[in-house]
Order: structure tokens, then C-alpha cells, then sequence
């Protein structure tokens, strides 16, 4: 067990490079960078080694200074992880958490599981970032992001909350007026909304029937990065749209959008919560990775 000053200077070098830079750790420490750097050079000291290259907007670690970063959040985990199996699970959650999801499934499915969440431990800090490109995993820039697809990232650990189809379809208005595709190859005839995010290809879909394979190139004249807005263009029958069952359900039940080539099925986009090998003693990480799963699979 490391002596109380170690555990702090490994809580102040996990903060220091979270925020990235001495003046971003200053103001999350409330205190001035001039202190921030006072104290990184009496931890360097200590150790006898250097652990960053710095200035008051960036920081990069040294290879000692990755190593002492690894080991401290493993070490701090496994504090936490051991107070609260002796507490016997009595004591509230409490400390900061980090969740990124996506804009539109973000603020449609994970927020309200942020709410309830919140609810049952109001003690617990949570801060929710929605992007159109969620960032790299490797940033370290959030405890628990919400993805979809297989994981990216080996050195993660990934729980599947749900599964989740990615389907095609349009209004009933849009393809009385243009026809409905009876085949993959019928898609190039038509308006195909496109959603524009992060690296994933454009103007190719990929269809899968049985053992049967086919590649389509396909093109539309809207597209955005919001899959929302393109859920609506779709509703207002301007064309098809790619979409993934969990956001456009609800219209697919009510009637208002219709499933196309429904025996092709496009590249799965299942539902994960993904997380550093790091948080899996994270107490408040655990729990709410749980409370994710629950909420999923009550379909909330």
C-alpha cells in the first residue's frame, strides 16, 4: 500500500495529464500553474526521474513518465476497489465519472440512464459529452463511452448492452413516388440520405443475404452528421436512410418509415460500453456499466 504522500502525487499526476496542460491542471486544482509546475518537479525529484516534458498549454510524457502514470491509476483503482468491498458496497458512490456517447443515441437513450443514475447516487459527479466523432479511446479523455459496432481497441474492455440492427428505410410517401428496391443493385436508382461520421466509408453499402454478398454504390444529394437530421429527411420522404433500430424504431412501428430490402442485412451495429482495463475495480464505473446493461435491457 503506498504511503499517503504517494497516493497523492499519483492522484496529482493523474489529474495533471487528464487536463493536458499545467494552466488546464491549475484551474481544476484551483491553483496557479506556477504551483502545478513547483509541485511536478518535486514529484520528479522524489523519483529521481523526469515524467514530462512541459509548457503552460501541452504536455508529453517520458516513457517513465507513462509508466508511472499506468501504475498509479492501476494502484488508485485498486485503493478504491478495496475500500468499498470492506465498506460492504453501504457507502455511496461518489468521485467524478466521464461518459461519451454519440449526439443523437446520446441524448435520446443514455442521458435519461444518466438521470436515473444520478438519482440513485447524488453524491456521484457525472459529466456527459455528446460528439459527432467520438474521440479515441487512447485520449483517456472519458471513464466510459458508449459505442457502437465491435470495439476498436484490444487493450479495452468492452460489455455489449444490446444488440442492434442498422436498417434501411424510408417513408411510405417516398417510395410510392420512387419505387420500392427489390434488390441491392435497384439502390443506385435512388436517393440514399447519407450520415457522415468519423472514418466510416461513404457512398458504399455493403449487404449481407444468407452467405450472399453485395456492394453497392450508392449516392443521394443530402447528407449530414447528425443522424437525426437524417431521420427526419427521411420522414419527409426525401430518400432512404441507414439507420440503426434503436433510432428509428419508433417510426418503423408507428408506420411512418418502412423497412427496405428487409431480408439484406447491413454491418451490425451493436451497443457497447467500452472502458481502460484499468476501471474494471472503478467501483462508480462498474456500477454504472451495470445500470447501462439494465437500462438496455429493459429497452428504456
Amino acid at each position: 500500500m503506498p504511503s499517503s504522500t504517494a497516493s497523492q502525487d499519483m492522484q496529482f499526476f493523474s489529474v495533471l495529464v487528464r487536463c493536458g496542460s499545467l494552466s488546464a491542471a491549475g484551474r481544476d486544482l484551483q491553483v496557479s500553474p506556477s504551483a502545478v509546475s513547483k509541485r511536478l518537479a518535486a514529484l520528479e525529484a522524489r523519483l529521481g526521474v523526469s515524467l514530462a516534458h512541459r509548457t503552460t498549454r501541452r504536455l508529453v510524457l517520458t516513457p517513465e513518465g507513462e509508466t508511472y502514470l499506468a501504475q498509479s491509476r492501476r494502484i488508485l483503482g485498486e485503493i478504491d476497489a478495496l475500500e468499498r468491498e470492506l465498506q460492504g458496497g453501504r457507502a455511496a458512490l461518489g468521485g467524478l465519472l466521464r461518459v461519451n456517447a454519440t449526439l443523437g443515441f446520446g441524448r435520446m437513450h443514455v442521458a435519461p440512464a444518466i438521470a436515473a443514475f444520478a438519482r440513485r447516487h447524488p453524491q456521484l459527479e457525472v459529466q456527459l459529452q455528446l460528439s459527432v466523432n467520438p474521440p479515441a479511446l487512447s485520449e483517456d479523455a472519458f471513464d466510459v463511452c458508449v459505442r457502437f459496432g465491435e470495439p476498436p481497441d484490444a487493450r479495452v474492455v468492452a460489455r455489449m448492452l444490446a444488440p442492434n440492427r442498422r436498417l434501411l428505410c424510408a417513408s411510405p410517401a417516398y417510395l410510392q413516388r420512387q419505387g420500392e428496391p427489390r434488390s441491392p443493385r435497384e439502390l443506385a436508382a435512388h436517393s440514399l440520405i447519407a450520415i457522415r461520421q468519423g472514418d466510416q466509408a461513404y457512398g458504399l453499402l455493403r449487404l449481407r443475404a444468407g452467405k450472399r454478398v453485395e456492394a453497392v454504390k450508392v449516392h443521394g444529394s443530402l447528407s449530414t452528421n447528425d443522424g437525426e437530421v437524417a431521420v427526419q429527411w427521411a420522414l419527409a420522404g426525401l430518400g432512404i436512410v441507414l439507420r440503426a433500430e434503436w433510432d428509428v424504431g419508433r417510426y418503423l412501428r408507428s408506420g411512418r418509415l418502412v423497412q427496405v430490402l428487409p431480408n439484406w442485412q447491413a454491418p451490425a451495429a451493436d451497443i457497447h460500453a467500452v472502458y481502460p482495463v484499468r476501471h474494471q475495480s472503478t467501483t462508480r464505473v462498474r456500477a454504472f456499466v451495470d445500470h447501462l446493461a439494465e437500462h438496455f435491457t429493459r429497452g428504456d
